[in-house]
């Protein structure tokens, strides 16, 4: 094997081609649709957003979806129509993006962090039952770089306890666990759809529910203009039938308007039409990458088992796991620098995690009551202190991202496969 480009060797990948990774694949008819947006002056109508709605609650197989601003907000929503408030605890992987748990301070609500698994990076069913306390309502599971959580050991636990599941499938959009859709196992999920999503519209997210109960609530919490009031921008349009939501209509419960722009809700609805096409490609790309490294030394891919019927969707966020333990700590940050130096530019350590050391979900006050947020309803302090939770903590060590591959050219992918087998052959020179 040649000498590292780290160590003054020749770099494996010269340019990078740009068309392998560019990404959402934006063509006229996006154009065209967000043209006729500008063109109708409806840029803050919901007309559109709700045939794009529908066409994704039947895309993915739930009766009700609502579309939103970003993921962000929907994860709050949704916490709120399952009856999350001051006091209440939810329980959440620490290592996630930040919005799976922070809404749940808006409301006053406390994070319960718990450890992930090694291998799928997701939540660990194991850790789950041992937070479960008086006040808890409901599990966030995160279905984590496009990984399926361990639904069938995740379920019974929530059902034992009667807690509510609110999936967040921001990164899993089209991604199955065992044949079944992610997003479809809760009692709501949430899909960010901003613009380095795997499905991308702009900026937006996407509620779904089965719960009509649910479903009225979020509208409630978020969209003024569906519960009733008409104005000289919206014809009276009520979806509300409970009288204790209907009373508030006119306001959001949440006293913020929530609703997606319609130049997203434009895009959406043509990209839906080649998602699953276009995520076909990327799978095969990307699985014909990991093969080709199936023997690299202490190198596994972050993916499904085959033949298992759960697959990784659009691969949004591609991981890798890096044998951490037979190496000293930050061992990683180098192999990444290594990767780097050959021309593997996106190669990192996981950026995410731990949540459950960062200062907001240990120090903030938010509602300026004097002490933090956190424990300012809460009937005992769930914080936990370096050390808790292991695995997340060691994320930078374990897991780091690899190229997402957006189409199966396999001579582009090639030289990517040559400077991970390079680098992985020589650890020991890198250490």
């Amino acid at each position: 094997m040649s000498t590292l480009a780290l160590l003054g060797g020749k770099p494996v990948i010269g340019e990078e081609s740009r068309d392998l990774f560019l990404w959402p694949i934006i063509t006229q008819e996006d154009e065209d649709a967000v043209l006729s947006v500008l063109h109708a002056r409806t840029m803050s109508g919901t007309e559109i957003t709700k045939l794009f709605e529908k066409e994704m609650a039947a895309w993915l197989g739930m009766k009700y979806a609502l579309g939103y601003c970003n993921g962000t907000a929907g994860i709050q929503s949704a916490l709120w129509a399952c009856g999350i408030g001051a006091g209440d605890e939810i329980i959440c992987p620490s290592m996630t993006y930040w919005a799976s748990a922070a809404p749940a301070l808006t409301l006053g609500a406390a994070v319960n962090f718990a450890d992930i698994d090694e291998t799928t990076l997701c939540i660990d069913p194991e850790d789950i039952e041992r937070r479960i306390g008086p006040r808890t309502k409901a599990i966030v599971v995160v279905h984590y770089a496009a990984h399926p959580c361990d639904m069938d050991r995740i379920m019974p636990i929530a059902r034992r306890h009667g807690l509510k599941i609110i999936e967040d499938a921001s990164h899993a959009q089209g991604s199955l666990y065992k044949g079944r859709a992610c997003g479809t196992f809760g009692d709501v999920s949430i899909m960010s759809l901003m613009t380095a999503k795997s499905f991308a519209t702009g900026e937006a997210g996407m509620v779904f529910t089965n719960d009509r109960s649910i479903y009225e609530r979020c509208i409630s919490f978020s969209f003024y203009e569906r519960t009733g009031g008409g104005s000289e921008f919206f014809s009276p349009d009520n979806q509300l039938t409970d009288p204790a939501l209907m009373k508030f209509a006119g306001v959001p419960a949440g006293g913020c308007k929530h609703r997606m722009h319609q130049m997203s809700s434009a895009v959406g609805r043509v990209q839906l039409k080649y998602y699953d096409a276009r995520i076909a490609e990327i799978g095969k790309a990307m699985e014909y990458f990991w093969d080709s490294l199936a023997d690299a030394p202490h190198l596994k891919a972050h993916r499904t088992p085959a033949g298992s019927g759960s697959t990784m969707g659009g691969w949004y966020y591609p991981q890798g796991l890096f044998d951490y333990q037979a190496f000293p700590p930050k061992t990683l940050a180098k192999v990444c620098a290594a990767l780097r130096a050959e021309g593997v530019s996106v190669c990192a350590p996981c950026k995410n995690g731990p949540l459950h050391l960062h200062p907001v979900f240990n120090d903030l006050d938010l509602f300026h009551l004097g002490k933090p947020t956190i424990v300012s309803f809460a009937e005992r302090d769930v914080r936990q202190g370096r050390g808790s939770l292991p695995r997340a903590e060691r994320i930078t060590d374990r897991s780091f991202s690899v190229p997402w591959f957006k189409h199966d050219d396999r001579a582009l992918i090639d030289p990517y496969i040559e400077a991970f087998a390079k680098v992985f052959s020589s650890l020991e020179a890198i250490v």
